[in-house]
């Protein structure tokens, strides 16, 4: 691995702040590809399939408003991301910052949280990808057979890794075509939507000012603040731009101008959809009703022949392409995330090794992929309920290392937030209140969680939601302190090279 080092360019608030280079392509990605990877990331199509049933059960008519008060903490995080990346643009994002902010025990328990997250909804997305698979073959009864999705699972996530593994022009071509596929059937589905509106849909509902009234919705705070940690999950996957920031053009400054666009437009894509949606099928708990428990699962899919007739497949595959596309780019950070770890000295040195020929994390991008498939297969074969648990605690990660982001944003420039009112505001303000709100939802989802009745499992008394998060977040700890005592990786913690990491450096 090469010495070399660049230099930060941006605004931030320790100038010169070396980068190692890494190996990987520079400069062959530019603002458009830095926005699609953000978007497709947050798997908008299914995403919305998934959870907009769920908050309608819990703020019914609220629904609009619910998204933008869950884009509120994001969009400050996404601030506190541009600011660092300003200075800091490394791939390892919050690992890399959090441990210029905090120290190594902060950095080495951030990137913790970050692969974690990954690894844990890529069993999620490879689930629901073999389903719909075989949704699309014959009378879709093939979707019920445990063994074949798993086994198609499996193989998307494979296929997924290697893309990855090839290079990073090609994942962004593979991006382009899943993205193009979904919005368009995305759009088409809208856009028969507003015709059969305007042509006067008997059983929906006109459009109300008051589902934007705050006052209305917070006369339930804890609806609120359960419908805030659903849109949180939704929102989760811009900051992929970030983690390719080694591989962009101007890497200090477009990775997180594509990050804050990629938020915005995510907002307003599903706050227009929500609202077509519900003005056509109502929050209603009768037949293709919002709040039809039947429906919560996939709200598109029960929609899909109503609306579209015998093109209701088009939907099929929209969420199809969009649970295969963040398949990609879920992959993506995670991978970096520990090949940053790895030059830094945080994990063995191979983990920090990159292709020669294809440029890309090839040990780190192999792990994260097998990692998937093992805790996909595992949790498949040992409790389905278990892993749909596991998936729901995947807020607790997203929040902890978000707000831990936000956290390391103040801390990091806190010597420069006097300078001028845009630092005071988008260095020290916006992030440190996105920090602590997610801090408030963090312990609040886990209290949630904790409630037996929360999720489909039960252990010990205690929600199996709660424990999976729990558990999982603290293997981190466990692992952070192996690493402290590993020769390969001491000298991170203890600042002083070993003999060990002193040569991977130079290999």
């Amino acid at each position: 691995m090469s010495t070399d080092t660049t230099t930060a360019g941006g605004q931030g608030g320790a100038p010169g702040t070396p980068v190692p280079a890494k190996g990987l392509r520079a400069g062959i990605l530019d603002l458009g590809d830095s926005v699609m990877l953000g978007l497709a990331s947050t798997a908008p199509v299914y995403s919305l399939a998934a959870t907009l049933g769920l908050i309608v059960a819990v703020n019914g008519n609220y629904t609009p408003l619910i998204l933008l008060i869950g884009f509120i903490p994001v969009l400050f995080i996404a601030y506190a991301f541009r600011e660092l990346n300003s200075a800091i643009p490394d791939c390892g994002t919050t690992f890399t910052w959090s441990r210029r902010a905090f120290g190594p025990w902060a950095g080495w328990l951030g990137g913790w949280g970050v692969a974690l997250a990954g690894i844990v909804v890529l069993a999620n997305l490879a689930q629901v990808a073999g389903q719909y698979l075989w949704l699309l073959v014959g009378d879709g009864a093939l979707a019920e057979n445990k063994i074949l999705v798993t086994a198609t699972g499996v193989l998307f996530i494979a296929v997924m890794t290697l893309v990855n593994y090839r290079g990073i022009r090609l994942g962004e071509h593979v991006q382009r075509v899943l993205t193009y596929v979904q919005y368009i059937a995305l759009g088409i589905f809208a856009l028969a939507i507003v015709v059969r509106i305007v042509g006067g849909a008997p059983e929906g509902q006109a459009f109300d000012l008051e589902w934007f009234n705050p006052a209305g919705a917070f006369a339930d705070p804890g609806a609120v603040v359960h419908g805030a940690l659903l849109a949180l999950f939704i929102y989760w996957g811009w900051d992929t731009c970030l983690a390719v920031n080694e591989e962009t053009e101007n890497p200090s400054v477009t990775p997180g101008r594509g990050a804050v666009i990629s938020a915005f437009v995510l907002v307003a894509i599903y706050v227009s959809v929500a609202l077509l949606v519900m003005m056509y099928a109502t929050v209603g708990s009768e037949g293709i009703g919002l709040g039809n428990e039947a429906n919560q699962d996939d709200v598109f899919v029960a929609m899909k022949d109503v609306v579209l007739g015998p093109w209701g497949w088009l939907i099929v595959v929209a969420v199809l392409a969009s649970v295969l596309s963040s398949t990609q780019t879920t992959i993506l950070p995670t991978a970096r995330g520990t090949l940053s770890m790895g030059v830094h000295g945080a994990l063995p040195a191979r983990f920090g090794r990159v292709h020669p020929r294809n440029q890309t994390p090839g040990f780190s991008t192999q792990v994260m992929g097998a990692a998937a498939i093992a805790y996909y297969v595992a949790m498949s074969f040992l409790s389905e309920n278990l892993l749909s648990d596991s998936i729901s605690s995947i807020s607790l990660f997203i929040a902890f290392y978000y707000a831990l982001t936000g956290f390391a944003c103040f801390w990091y420039f806190r010597g420069t937030l006097r300078e001028s009112a845009r630092n005071l505001w988008f260095r020290g303000i916006l992030p440190l209140v996105g920090a602590l709100l997610l801090t408030g939802a963090f312990f609040v989802s886990a209290v949630q969680m904790w409630d037996p009745a929360y999720g489909d499992t039960e252990i010990f008394g205690v929600g199996g939601a709660f424990i999976s998060g729990v558990v999982l977040l603290a293997l981190g700890v466990v692992l952070a302190v192996v690493c402290r005592f590993l020769p390969s990786t001491r000298g991170y913690f203890t600042g002083k090279p070993t003999a060990v990491t002193s040569a991977a450096t130079t290999a």
